[in-house]
């Protein structure tokens, strides 16, 4: 441990209430809270070693660690197991109640990661006594509230003695999201001190300075295209903003530019725009739709290649392009142009280019042929035999596209490093350290993702030009299968009725290989045809190698195009013979034309990118061609590398210990964690290397993401100075508990003529929840207000309120999925025949509006699809149901306090029995309002004649069903009230069967 850490659990320990952390990203929040834990332990076995102790606070005592991400608890569980001091345990919510509880009774201490769900239901259940409790670790504080799973589960534990919380933190931004977020998290976790640990805590930065890396920043000029993409990128966002500005319902000061670029920009903008979501018009709402796709595209400039840009472009004109705001920016034409110019150019035959002008998919430019019969130009928009000339001569041209398939700028300059470091290596081979083991040389490239990683292992094996070049094959397969698609869908009909967008048809040509519009991915129609003639090349060439299934295949003429895909696909196959391929064929023959292909369609297979290896051994010797001499590296001469992709969120850099790292895409928390790896190994020699793209929004990103955090520590700074935590004569620190919520004012006055204003007795309430249900806060909430929480299993309702209520609770999303499925129907159903009062409870959350859809989308008319409609269905088919309204947690607390205090309290064995059948299929102690036989009234309400008001009177006139049909016609006008009732419901009865014998 650095020096640092341990002054932080030092100052964690002065507390027994414990206390709240905030540390930087990336600073090891692992290490402290497993230096903690033993440090708690050392404590409990040396002051009191007999686990009988009064208290329950000796060496039996376990302890509890919840809200630990899958990548943190591995490391916690890794330095616990490294001391042999504690045992660790991961209990899942599958364990059988009886294995936890052997768990929590053991008599040696434990570390134990749990759930709140299971570690609540435990608590209220008796199955974890709290004084079998040592102390309670909470490893995501930026996700406590004062309704939250954590905060319940500290409240059931500190209301029986004195129990330490500790709470880490790493995301200081997080805490100072909303009004005094720090403060309350504390109150709801009965902490009173926060501890800070920022980057620049004087502590902190002596022990990350005192050995620091080599850095080199090494700055990737970008291309002209990629330089204009972002320039038009932050043109239409700031676009977006201005036009959200003017909305006058969002805080201007929080929208700018540089925090477009973090992910939290949407929650803030979500955040102020939720509570009026309903009365917002659809441009506002598609502006913050917009911003969100932006920032997608800013961001995924420099981590895609050109060619997966283009195909992410082309999905969001096809999805977004009908009701997209920022399409319609003057910046959005230049994206896409620029985009295409990375990838390929249209050209005639003789070499000169065509540029593509803005405009509609039925626009058409003038076009000089370079074979026309007549000889004339066309320009008609209008007239239908304009258009069919105009179709003539595009077929004539023969229009190209010239390959760019611009590179990466980054992946030349990560090859060079690599080739500088294994230079570096061999020079150094001389000098070898006795105490380096054969990991030190290895190079550890960190990326966004898995994706990037696999495409950077291949930019190294092979060329780049080889990786673009699948990629380009990928995207025209694509584009051939949308075409093969769109002209299965489309019947020509025998009588041709014209051509244009009103007929809902496009001009097609007669011969097969003719290229048709795309759809609406394409932009004009010169383009298109030209992208589509490359498209039908590359389609016919892999499905000819598809069909070859000999190993050397023999080489012929065939595969040769006809029409306008003839010169791109003679381009192809000859850059495809360059590149040597598997499929083998030889360079001899020219005629080789479509063989040596390889599916484009099959990808690496992604098997664990972390681990995946890039040595001299296995890697395979590339041909030397020619065309990419230049770029082939020989493997032999390059150092091992790893690939790390930073999403996965594993701390590999004690694993690998790697001497060289470079940052391919620079990411703060990943910086951090090199800065503490070198500070725990000083002796060790470490090079970093920083790829940034120069004046990007890259570095502007990763800029702002400090600045970002140091603002948000300055802010907790002066948060810590003037908070106020409350605290008792013990010093123990007072939560937000009922006994301290004011009574209200009428139940006051009230009280004032009872003895002096002596306080009645109030009767304990208790609700029956589901296990299910504790995954939600409403559980959390019930306790604050004071009513027991009684956890089961129950197979009907959610919520058991007394004898006759049991209410079913619906969020907004799980409302729409339920009537989706159809579950909700099923539900009441079974409410309804169990329950006198069934209740559908629809409860919305606080922060957002309270409204289904605004009152411009509500209709007039009965519709399948709108959910009012389906409520109000679901309502005339069951007339008992009674729908309630909430608008949070909160006020739903206030309506079960409403609703119970004229009812008896539920028994708890009934409500579990209700809907449970014996051996012999009938349900014991049956608590319906009509305890009768229910297969025999849903039979009698569907006779003739029987309707919800009379079917009542017949079951009381009559046993049975077949007392029933004896029943003379008199009798039964009685019970039913109705004499025509009683002859249509006769004579059904007494209806003579239909014989199948002659």
């Amino acid at each position: 441990m650095l020096p640092f850490e341990e002054q932080a659990v030092a100052d964690l320990l002065e507390d027994p209430n414990g206390g709240l952390v905030v540390v930087s990203a990336g600073l090891p929040l692992a290490s402290l809270a497993a230096a903690l834990l033993l440090h708690l332990h050392h404590q409990s076995t040396s002051s009191s070693p007999s686990p009988s102790s009064s208290g329950g606070s000796g060496g039996g005592g376990c302890f509890l660690i919840l809200s630990a991400p899958d990548a943190l608890k591995d490391q916690i569980r890794r330095r616990l197991v490294e001391s042999q001091l504690l045992q660790v345990h991961d209990v899942a919510s599958d364990v059988p109640a009886a294995n936890r509880r052997a768990l929590y009774s053991s008599g040696e201490g434990a570390a134990l990661f749990l759930t709140a769900r299971v570690l609540a239901a435990d608590l209220l259940t008796s199955h974890l006594l709290p004084s079998r409790v040592r102390a309670l670790l909470l490893l995501a504080a930026h996700r406590s509230s004062d309704v939250s799973a954590d905060a319940f589960i500290a409240r059931l534990l500190r209301q029986h003695r004195l129990l330490p919380v500790y709470a880490f933190s790493d995301r200081p931004h997080a805490m100072v999201a909303g009004f005094a977020k720090a403060e309350r998290t504390m109150k709801s976790l009965y902490i009173r001190r926060l501890h800070l640990w920022p980057r620049f805590h004087v502590l902190a930065a002596a022990d990350l300075e005192r050995s620091p890396p080599e850095v080199i920043d090494v700055r990737v000029p970008m291309t002209n295209p990629m330089a204009g993409i972002q320039a038009a990128i932050l043109d239409a966002m700031d676009a977006c903003l201005k036009e959200l500005r003017r909305t006058y319902k969002v805080d201007v000061e929080d929208l700018t530019i540089d925090k477009g670029l973090f992910k939290s920009f949407d929650e803030i903008v979500r955040r102020q725009l939720d509570p009026i979501w309903h009365t917002l018009g659809k441009k506002t709402k598609q502006l913050v739709a917009d911003l969100r796709t932006l920032r997608k595209l800013l961001d995924y400039l420099g981590r895609y290649d050109a060619v997966t840009y283009l195909k992410y472009l082309d999905t969001l004109r096809v999805s977004e392009g009908v009701r997209s705001v920022w399409m319609l920016a003057e910046s959005s034409h230049k994206i896409f142009e620029l985009a295409k110019r990375r990838v390929y150019q249209v050209v005639r035959p003789d070499g000169t280019r065509v540029s593509i002008a803005k405009g509609t998919p039925t626009k058409k430019r003038k076009v000089t042929p370079s074979r026309s019969k007549k000889g004339k130009e066309t320009e008609n928009e209008d007239s239908a035999s304009n258009k069919d000339d105009a179709q003539k001569v595009n077929a004539e041209a023969s229009f190209l596209l010239e390959e760019v398939l611009e590179e990466a700028p980054k992946w030349k300059v990560l090859r060079e490093l690599l080739q500088e470091i294994a230079e570096e290596q061999r020079k150094g081979d001389a000098v070898v350290h006795e105490d380096e083991n054969n990991e030190c040389g290895i190079v550890l490239v960190a990326c966004k993702d898995e994706r990037s990683c696999l495409q950077l292992q291949e930019c190294i094996l092979r060329s780049p030009h080889q990786v673009m070049r699948e990629e380009w094959e990928k995207y025209l397969l694509g584009k051939a299968e949308l075409f093969g698609l769109h002209k299965k869908k489309k019947k020509r009909s025998q009588q041709p009725k014209g051509f244009g967008v009103l007929d809902g048809q496009f001009p097609t040509g007669s011969n097969e290989n003719e290229n048709e519009n795309a759809g609406p991915v394409s932009i004009s129609k010169l383009e298109t045809n030209a992208l589509l003639a490359a498209a039908s090349g590359i389609s016919n060439l892999t499905k000819e190698a598809d069909a070859k299934e000999d190993p050397v295949p023999s080489c012929s003429k065939k595969g040769s195009v006809k029409g306008k895909g003839k010169g791109v696909q003679k381009k192809i196959t000859a850059k495809r013979q360059a590149s040597k391929r598997k499929n083998k064929c030889t360079t001899e023959n020219d005629n080789c034309q479509g063989t040596d292909v390889e599916a484009s369609g099959k990808t690496v297979e992604q098997s664990d990118i972390n681990v995946s290896k890039v040595s001299a051994e296995d890697a395979p010797a590339p041909a030397s061609t020619p065309d990419n001499a230049e770029d082939l590296i020989d493997p032999k001469m390059l150092p091992p590398v790893q690939f790390y992709a930073l999403d996965s969120d594993q701390h590999v850099l004690d694993i690998w210990k790697p001497s060289v790292i470079i940052v391919y895409h620079p990411d703060m928390t990943f910086v951090r964690e090199i800065e503490v790896y070198k500070a725990e190994n000083p002796s060790k020699k470490l090079k970093v290397y920083f790829l940034f793209y120069e004046e990007s929004s890259e570095v502007q990103k990763f800029e702002s993401s400090i600045r970002r955090e140091n603002e948000a520590f300055e802010s907790l700074i002066r948060q810590k100075s003037l908070m106020m935590i409350p605290v008792d004569q013990s010093g123990r620190c007072i939560g937000p508990t009922p006994a301290n919520e004011p009574e209200p004012l009428f139940s006051q006055n009230s009280l004032t003529r009872k003895a002096g204003g002596r306080k009645a007795t109030g009767k304990d309430m208790q609700v029956i929840v589901d296990m299910r249900e504790f995954m939600s806060s409403l559980p959390n909430v019930l306790h604050q207000k004071g009513i027991r929480i009684i956890p089961v299993t129950l197979e009907v309702g959610d919520y058991v309120l007394s004898p006759l209520i049991c209410v079913e609770r619906k969020s907004i999303a799980d409302l729409y999925q339920s009537f989706a499925s159809g579950r909700l129907y099923n539900q009441v159903e079974i409410m309804i025949r169990y329950y006198k009062i069934p209740v559908l409870l629809i409860e919305f959350s606080q922060d957002k509006s309270f409204s289904f859809q605004s009152a411009s989308e509500v209709g007039d008319d009965v519709s399948p699809t709108n959910i009012i409609s389906k409520l109000s269905l679901l309502v005339l088919h069951f007339p008992r149901l009674r729908i309630v309204w909430s608008r949070s947690l909160h006020a739903t607390a206030d309506i079960f306090m409403s609703l119970k205090s004229n009812q008896d309290e539920p028994d708890e064995n009934k409500a579990m029995r209700v809907g449970v059948p014996s051996e012999d299929g009938v349900v014991e102690d049956d608590v319906r309002a009509e305890n009768y036989n229910t297969s025999a009234i849903e039979f009698l309400r569907r006779l003739p004649g029987v309707t919800d008001s009379n079917y009542r009177a017949i079951m009381d006139g009559c046993n049975s069903l077949a007392e029933l049909a004896l029943l003379p016609v008199e009798r039964l006008a009685e019970l039913m009230g109705s004499q025509k009732g009683a002859r249509t419901l006769k004579e059904f009865l007494d209806a003579k069967c239909p014989s199948m014998i002659s």
